[in-house]
């Protein structure tokens, strides 16, 4: 007998094929083909500016930024006006009641006009600094109403500080003229930063 031969029964078995898998089984995928993602799950967030991807976060414009430190500084300055007016007001109504104790009837009427008007200046001016810290502080999360109420009250502000300017050159003094051009300086930035279209959509950006 030959191992070759099928009938012998001291040869190897044949070779039998490989079992198809059955029903029931678990398939193998290819382990080339990544897996499908289903419904249900959660899909990775997109690149900005595509539909459906995640919005970059805005920053405000620098020229914004600048208007605010402005805002800020102008602050200060009012704020130092309004307790230099308090202070020359006191002693005002000191000069009116000294004039008073001596008969100074005219000096003491003149001088408690002066103490009036120096305490309105005072209040206006505290008043215009807690307005300039306001609008700073908005200008983060504020909307139309702190853009347009910025570029009127920097528009305002230029004015003024253009008045002062023609009337320090006609003064023909330095000193006249530097702190009335740097008002202006100030206004003109802190009009132009709201409504530049950078600053506009700054301001109407939407709010989460």
């Amino acid at each position: 007998m030959s191992y070759g031969d099928p009938n012998n029964p001291y040869g190897q078995p044949p070779q039998q094929p490989p079992a198809a898998p059955g029903y029931g089984y678990p398939q193998q995928a290819p382990p080339s083909v990544p897996p499908q993602q289903g419904y249900g799950y959660p899909q990775q967030p997109g690149y900005p500016g595509y539909p459906g991807g995640n919005a970059m976060q805005q920053t405000m414009p620098g020229l914004l930024m600048t208007a605010r430190v402005f805002l800020f500084i102008v602050s200060a300055a009012q704020i130092l006006f309004s307790l230099a007016y308090l202070y020359v007001a006191a002693v005002a109504n000191d000069v009116s009641d000294s004039a008073d104790d001596v008969g100074l009837f005219g000096v003491s009427d003149s001088a408690d006009s002066a103490a009036g008007m120096l305490v309105v200046l005072a209040l206006v001016a505290a008043g215009l600094a807690a307005l300039s810290i306001t609008l700073g502080v908005k200008f983060g999360n504020g909307g139309q109403g702190i853009r347009v109420t910025t570029i009127v009250y920097g528009a305002l502000g230029t004015i003024a500080g253009l008045i002062l300017l023609f009337v320090g050159i006609d003064t023909g003094l330095a000193t006249l003229v530097i702190f009335p051009l740097i008002w202006v300086v100030f206004g003109v930035i802190i009009t132009a930063a709201p409504a530049t279209p950078s600053g506009t959509a700054w301001f109407a950006r939407p709010r989460y």
